[in-house]
């Protein structure tokens, strides 16, 4: 697992519970309003925290803490995300997923294994390839079809979960968001703000058009 970054605790990742965040490296879009470039691209990468250092510092907070929060980049392009989850499990946490939805048939596979408890899911734009290859820099039709597949997937509501939408100035004009609201309408969907001081493409996050 490439780990470029570790929250050893946050009251906040995941409401009601104490939990430590694990940050992947790697990312298959390239969202201009992105707040972790480092974790994007791989000029910026930094050295990768070893793995055992995750797991020992895991298990020395056995009882305090209640989950772990695997976030990014994007967690289900790392081929070892599997395997990783289901040792965080064997320690007795819980396992929160942070996801762009594009590896439909890996979420699918961690869902029905049990292996994770809530899955927060990024909707980026309006549903439409269009929208969405705006706004990620990078989306074929086929990653496009997945992430719908996975919106479908988590309103069977076998797993909990939350979708989420980050407003851009100049990206999601109110029409977007009234839309997105109403194809939300209902579920747990939350709009975030805009960090205007962590973007990752300048000319992207002051486009207008």
């Amino acid at each position: 697992m490439r780990i470029g970054g570790l929250t050893k605790q946050s009251f906040i990742d995941w409401e009601g519970k104490i939990t430590a965040v694990v940050f992947t490296t790697g990312c298959n879009f390239r969202c201009g309003y992105c707040h972790n470039p480092s974790l994007v691209l791989p000029e910026l990468f930094e050295e990768p925290i070893p793995e055992q250092n995750f797991f020992d510092y895991l298990e020395s907070r056995t009882g305090w803490l209640d989950g772990v929060v695997v976030t990014g980049g994007e967690p289900t392009i790392q081929p070892d995300l599997k395997d990783f989850i289901k040792r965080i499990k064997s320690l007795g946490f819980a396992v929160k997923l942070d996801t762009n939805g594009t590896n439909f048939n890996l979420l699918k596979e961690l869902i029905g294994e049990n292996l994770v408890d809530f899955v927060a899911m990024d909707i980026k734009s309006v549903l439409t390839l269009e929208t969405y290859q705006k706004v990620t820099g990078r989306i074929s039709s086929e990653k496009f079809q997945n992430v719908m597949q996975s919106i479908n997937l988590l309103r069977t509501n076998i797993v909990d979960h939350q979708f989420r939408t980050t407003v851009v100035p100049g990206i999601h004009d109110q029409t977007m968001i009234e839309q997105m609201q109403q194809i939300f309408c209902g579920e747990n969907y939350i709009l975030q703000q805009f960090r205007a001081e962590f973007g990752l493409v300048e000319n992207l996050i002051h486009a207008t058009d």
